[in-house]
């Protein structure tokens, strides 16, 4: 590859370091992508262009790169620190940066590119929040650039950033862009992936890195810096679910006993209810101790030690949880397993399971299937080899306690540890408790039955849902809007229906407060009413379907069990599950109907979100963010999904 013989000119970075930044928050990302991207050279660009580096940084790379021969100075030695790197030219191991903008700071984990080095790229990316996906315009979507996609999606990153990198080798060629990311979109449609924005950039010249390049005037949205300042942080934190994982009991004198470690979800504040896992025993947090005093909250990766008012037995391993919202409990589970050692995954010896602050031995009793990164089709396997990607049934010798990982990724995750020689060989996810999976085909979810009286039969209809279907111009179904309270749900479907109103639609509106007016004003908000809740508006919205309509039906419906029962009602294709995500920060600040104000006052009992859980959906047809978007947006895009599924015709 060509390369120019000086760095572009750019503003000098600072002889001296940079005043010190005011508190603000912090964004941790990787980049990953196949070899030769550009991944180590990006970094080095938007370290230099975002004037992130010292003088002297820059003259050690300077003078490593002409000790290499180089008439140009390599931008990637900034983050290529490792000696075979720099003189290989490439990544081997992980490395972080710190950097900071006035907006912003940042850690970033620059991964390798080869294939042999994959599960370096899971070690780096499994704390981040963005990842950083880089394709060579030359070249497109490669296969190496589907599994850092696949493993970044497996490990629940929110964001992805896809950069199609060295737009000036194709001379910054709109249709070369189009053609990209209509390659990638087409293979995202068989992830799970979240929020996924496209940046074209050249990281040599420095085009869309820092500043707008010139280059590209076709290309109107942000530059990536501006993305990486703007994304909203703390998206994937479980800030509902208290989860303590003890790591060290300290007893400095006979009249303190504190249970230090890092909170791994969730808040907790003195005085309220706990109970410590596995022994059942409950108490109260009597204080929260740090080395600057006692605090009156703490909450996700705050480490702090814990006092409580009784006395009880509480060692390394064990779990402090909130007495009204429990994780799982279970010695054998379901889990997507990364394999990450030279030596073959051998099922039939034991490996030590490493899960929060608890090791316990464990054994793979069944290796379902293995995945292929490149068509993502399931297939048969007795094994798994290095940086294979597999399904597998886990037994422990004694229980774990869990979150699905697609709920909680600190309680959700844990890692397979030889016994022989204490290295670790696997990263797992957890998807729930073990269950048979033959023929390569998941076991269906068990439903609650339909019920019906006794003595009826199903009345048929004379104008059948396919004739209203041909009379209205377009065809029935379900939208589900799901999501906490204050997250969105009923302004995106009203506006939703507003909209499909105005192109002649015929529609039905379902909101949970209305329906507790009337039809559901019978019931509570236990476990059991919600789950009857929903039972009865599924069956009304499969009603309002059967008679053509689009229904819109906006519910918090916290359980996926629930939201499963309402899409078995209908014809597949025709049930639309749309996650609302929005941070629970966001849904607190602003509580239209003050409900979680009361909810923290204690005034509301099992308040979703507060002291009742909230199963985020596994497979939802659409995830829409009104934390990041404005409700107009969300809107249009639901629209063009129902034209691509069919529902309407092209507007």
């Amino acid at each position: 590859m060509t390369k120019p013989r000086e760095i572009p000119n750019q503003p000098s970075p600072a002889q001296d370091a940079a005043p010190p930044i005011p508190a603000m928050d912090l964004l941790r990302f990787t980049t990953a992508g196949s070899v030769d991207d550009g991944k180590s050279t990006l970094i080095g660009r938007l370290l230099y262009d975002s004037k992130a580096i010292f003088q002297d940084q820059l003259e050690a790379v300077e003078q490593a790169s002409r000790s290499r021969g180089d008439d140009y100075v390599d931008l990637a030695l900034l983050t290529d620190g490792l000696r075979a790197e720099r003189e290989q030219g490439i990544t081997i191991d992980v490395a972080y940066r710190y950097f900071a903008t006035p907006k912003r700071k940042f850690i970033i984990a620059d991964t390798p590119g080869h294939i042999q080095y994959t599960r370096n790229m899971v070690t780096g990316a499994s704390t981040a929040e963005l990842a950083v996906i880089l394709i060579d315009a030359r070249k497109g979507v490669v296969t190496q650039s589907k599994r850092h996609s696949f493993i970044a999606t497996l490990l629940r990153i929110p964001h992805l950033l896809i950069a199609i990198n060295k737009m000036d080798l194709v001379d910054y060629s709109q249709e070369v862009y189009n053609r990209i990311v209509a390659q990638f979109r087409e293979f995202a449609v068989k992830l799970n992936a979240q929020d996924v924005v496209y940046i074209p950039v050249s990281a040599l010249h420095g085009d869309n890195v820092v500043t707008k390049s010139p280059n590209m005037p076709w290309y109107d949205g942000p530059t990536l810096l501006h993305h990486l300042e703007s994304v909203n942080v703390g998206a994937s934190r479980n800030l509902v679910d208290f989860r303590f994982p003890v790591q060290y009991v300290i007893r400095p004198h006979q009249d303190f006993r504190g249970f230090a470690g890092q909170i791994a979800s969730g808040r907790i504040r003195p005085g309220e209810e706990v109970v410590v896992l596995p022994s059942g025993q409950k108490s109260r947090v009597r204080a929260i101790v740090t080395m600057d005093g006692e605090l009156e909250e703490a909450v996700a990766g705050d480490s702090v030690v814990l006092t409580l008012e009784d006395e009880i037995d509480i060692s390394r391993g064990d779990m402090i949880v909130r007495a009204r919202n429990l994780p799982q409990k279970a010695n054998q589970v379901d889990a997507i397993l990364c394999w990450m050692s030279e030596e073959p995954l051998d099922p039939s010896r034991p490996y030590w399971v490493q899960h929060t602050t608890r090791t316990v031995k464990g054994f793979i009793t069944e290796l379902n299937y293995r995945i292929d990164v490149d068509t993502m089709h399931r297939q048969p396997a007795e094994t798994l080899a290095l940086n294979e990607i597999g399904r597998i049934q886990l037994t422990a010798t004694q229980p774990l306690f869990y979150d699905r990982y697609q709920l909680n990724r600190a309680t959700g995750g844990f890692i397979l540890i030889d016994p022989f020689t204490n290295n670790t060989v696997a990263a797992g996810m957890i998807r729930g408790k073990s269950r048979q999976v033959t023929d390569l085909v998941e076991t269906p979810v068990a439903l609650p039955d339909r019920r019906k009286s006794s003595h009826v039969v199903w009345e048929r209809v004379g104008i059948t849902r396919e004739m209203r279907e041909q009379l209205n111009g377009h065809k029935a179904g379900v939208l589900w809007f799901t999501g906490l309270s204050g997250s969105g749900k009923s302004t995106v479907a009203r506006r939703l229906e507003q909209r499909l109103f105005q192109l002649g639609c015929r529609t039905f509106f379902l909101d949970g407060d209305n329906l507790r007016h009337g039809l559901n004003g019978d019931l509570g908000f236990s476990p059991e009413d919600r789950k009857e809740n929903i039972r009865r508006v599924a069956e009304v919205a499969k009603l309002a379907f059967e008679h053509g309509n689009l229904v819109l039906a906006s519910f918090i419906s916290p359980y996926q069990e629930d939201r499963d029962f309402a899409r078995s009602l209908l014809p597949p294709g025709r049930f639309f599950e749309i996650f609302v995500k929005c941070d629970i920060e966001v849904c607190k600040r602003r509580d239209p109907k003050g409900l979680y104000a009361k909810a923290l006052r204690g005034e509301i009992k099992g308040f979703t979100g507060i002291d009742a859980p909230y199963e985020e959906p596994t497979n939802p047809e659409m995830v829409v963010e009104t934390d990041l978007r404005s409700s107009e947006e969300i809107v249009e895009e639901i629209l063009q999904e129902l034209v691509r599924a069919g529902l309407l015709k092209g507007m």
